[in-house]
């Protein structure tokens, strides 16, 4: 997922309205009636060609090439209000025990060989595979307003987002990341002298007043709305709080994502997109990747523990509602929630690549008509993602279009 570092907590279920549509006591797939993919045939530039590096429209179209992240060099984010803002109550004392250091060695080596396993997995299925380059994390650097450290170059979907041909870059809102995109420029640049466009977001200064120091993990909602750790004040978002849908991208506001940040995306997309604000039940969210997953044209998987009423106009898909996460007693799930278990990587309309351990969500799957790929990838979540967070999309084979 964190594809930055991503931050999800588990909370209670009760966050909306006893009006509100409970799918957890409801079919396991919940059919509606889905109007049928138009191809909008007023833009010539829909289809993939055979010579595009970059194009890339959904999240199920097949994959051709993607970016697999790196955990080399990942250092832990010091202890700050960006950081106290997404984190379980129950990790806390892990930032403030390693905060600037280095990951845990064995932490590192095992979501390492996570990761080559999830490149060899990818590369049997014919998918090119691309890698980050490693950088030093630990070293301190500062702008004119305060000094960090690094993290990691784990999470790719976090920084990047590919829509068409356009590579969209984020700002970002952690000061940890501030330089992350730099692990990642040698390949952008390979990209856009292929042909690819590349828009780059305006970073914020990520000064003191640009996060809400009143902000209170403990009090997310106040006066009948959501607070967030960070202010208005400057454009910020992170790429995972996006997800596309053709012609149509869902977004939320979020502790890395403000209403400035989406409308910049809005603006430079244009008319050809539709950009809708969702909102749900998660009262400290960050990336929408653990919330909803649309699977293929008509199918959206959702967590029900944050998502009690669908939004339009996703409201005419088909709902696949995520059965309960595996939960071993030993995970050390320091920056995410249980829900990392939704963060799957769709092959094409058919194939998902899936944590192996999930035995529930892999029966559902199939049950659902995919086709899940297994594989070991639980030593990766403590970094706070999983196999959607660690990847990026460059190349699907598809066409854009709409599915409303």
């Amino acid at each position: 997922m964190l594809s930055i570092l991503l931050l999800y907590i588990i909370h209670t279920t009760d966050a909306y309205s006893a009006s509100s549509v409970d799918y957890r006591h409801m079919p396991i797939l919940k059919k509606k009636t889905s109007r049928k993919a138009r191809v909008d045939s007023t833009r010539k530039k829909t289809a993939l060609a055979d010579n595009s590096t970059v194009w890339s429209c959904n999240e199920w179209d097949p994959l051709e090439e993607v970016v697999v992240g790196i955990v080399d060099g990942a250092t832990v984010p010091e202890w700050s209000p960006e950081v106290e803002a997404t984190t379980p109550t129950h990790a806390q004392e892990f930032f403030k025990k390693y905060g600037g250091k280095s990951f845990p060695k064995k932490m590192v080596e095992q979501a390492a060989r996570a990761l080559d396993n999830l490149v060899k997995t990818l590369t049997e299925l014919g998918i090119t595979v691309r890698r980050p380059r490693p950088l030093n994390f630990s070293k301190k650097y500062e702008t004119p307003w305060w000094k960090s450290r690094g993290l990691y170059a784990a999470m790719p979907r976090d920084v990047y987002m590919v829509v068409g041909d356009t590579i969209i870059e984020a700002p970002m809102a952690w000061r940890t990341r501030y330089y992350e995109s730099f692990a990642y420029r040698e390949l952008i640049n390979e990209y856009f002298a292929a042909g690819a466009h590349w828009l780059v977001a305006p970073k914020p200064s990520m000064a003191g007043d640009f996060y809400n120091t009143w902000y209170d993990i403990h009090t997310p909602i106040l006066y009948d709305e959501k607070q967030f750790v960070i202010r208005n004040s400057e454009i910020a978002f992170d790429a995972a709080d996006f997800t596309r849908c053709g012609r149509d991208i869902f977004v939320q506001k979020s502790n890395v994502t403000n209403t400035m940040g989406i409308e910049w995306v809005r603006r430079h997309l244009g008319s050809e997109y539709n950009v809708h604000v969702v909102e749900f039940g998660d009262m400290h969210p960050m990336h929408i990747d653990t919330t909803i997953v649309p699977l293929a044209p008509g199918k959206l998987l959702i967590n029900p523990t944050w998502v009690k009423d669908i939004p339009a106009p996703l409201n005419s898909w088909d709902i696949l509602v995520a059965p309960e996460p595996v939960k071993p007693f030993d995970l050390g799930l320091y920056f995410s929630s249980d829900w990392l278990t939704i963060n799957v990587l769709s092959i094409d309309e058919k194939r998902v690549i899936v944590e192996e351990q999930e035995a529930p969500l892999i029966k559902a799957l199939k049950g659902w008509g995919f086709e899940p790929i297994p594989i070991p990838f639980r030593d990766f979540y403590p970094f706070g993602g999983s196999i959607h967070c660690a990847t990026l999309d460059v190349r699907r084979r598809g066409t854009l279009q709409s599915y409303f």
